[in-house]
């Protein structure tokens, strides 16, 4: 196991991991991201190089201090994305103490449909519990296919950015949501990363979209009085030429069951891939009694 921390060498994977699109965009994301600053205080993980055979991106090792604690419960943060060329090797890496810190919550995503079963496989003999999840996977990779979005708003509505202090409300309003570890998460993802909203004419978002920490387009949403306005495909265009501009992919998740997002990605022209996209959180027993 190898921890990748020198700048050459993240370059160099950069580069290498667009030879296995679309199944290694994840971790691509997650290491554009390191390569442009690292806001989100990433690291990689490989189990070789330069030869690796599975790839891992989690949150980076730090020495305690009383002032920079993990917290053991936050899954939103502790997350790691996979990519692996040869799953038993992947399934090494994921053993691995050193390479995974199996004593909190955390999430693992991925293109890769072994993830799931390895993950399970790993968890039994750790003493964690396994929720998975899975979402049709979508990418916009022409910004050229975008389509000029010509909306006629009200003098009193803006296109902007989203604020911290609009964290609040997408905490109320995410599925995935709905408490404190949430909305610290979504304060620092909008602090980090790029988005886009409009907004009232008292700075009250209507409709939104934000990046997250692998670069992957999240919690689109329009409250439903403003819906079927056309915010929604206003937003998601803006926040898509945004990404393009800065040479990242557009890439998101939707469920199958949400016809409304699916019709609006397809009437962008978007791209619905053959493989899914699918998280894993993991929970240690001794956590599962524990509000979270």
């Amino acid at each position: 196991m190898l921890v990748l921390n020198c700048s050459t060498k993240l370059q160099m994977l950069e580069k290498m991991l667009r030879w296995s699109f679309p199944v290694s965009l994840k971790v691509y994301g997650a290491v554009m991201n390191i390569n442009r600053g690292n806001p989100f205080r990433k690291e990689v993980v490989v189990d070789s190089w330069p030869d690796f055979k599975a790839v891992i991106t989690r949150p980076q090792r730090q020495i305690f201090s009383p002032h920079n604690k993990t917290d053991d419960l936050d899954h939103y943060t502790n997350a790691h994305a996979v990519f692996y060329k040869e799953p038993q090797a992947y399934q090494e890496l994921l053993e691995n103490t050193n390479a995974i810190n199996w004593e909190q919550i955390f999430q693992i995503q991925g293109l890769q449909d072994g993830i799931c079963g390895i993950s399970r496989a790993v968890a039994l003999s750790k003493q964690v519990d396994v929720k998975t999840s899975s979402f049709r996977m979508v990418i916009q990779s022409d910004p050229d296919t975008l389509p000029d979005v010509k909306l006629q708003m009200d003098p009193k509505f803006s296109l902007a950015y989203l604020d911290i202090s609009h964290s609040s409300l997408l905490n109320k309003t995410w599925s995935r949501g709905g408490n404190l570890r949430c909305e610290k998460y979504l304060a620092n993802l909008i602090c980090s990363f790029p988005s886009a909203c409009v907004l009232d004419d008292k700075g009250y978002p209507l409709s939104w979209s934000l990046t997250d920490q692998f670069a992957t387009m999240i919690h689109s949403y329009t409250l439903p009085e403003h819906r079927r306005k056309g915010f929604s495909r206003l937003v998601t265009t803006t926040l898509a030429k945004k990404l393009h501009s800065c040479g990242f992919p557009v890439q998101g998740n939707v469920l199958e069951a949400n016809l409304p997002s699916v019709s609006l990605l397809k009437s962008m022209n978007a791209h619905f891939l053959p493989c899914s996209f699918f998280r894993v959180i993991h929970t240690p027993f001794q956590f599962l009694t524990k509000p979270h």
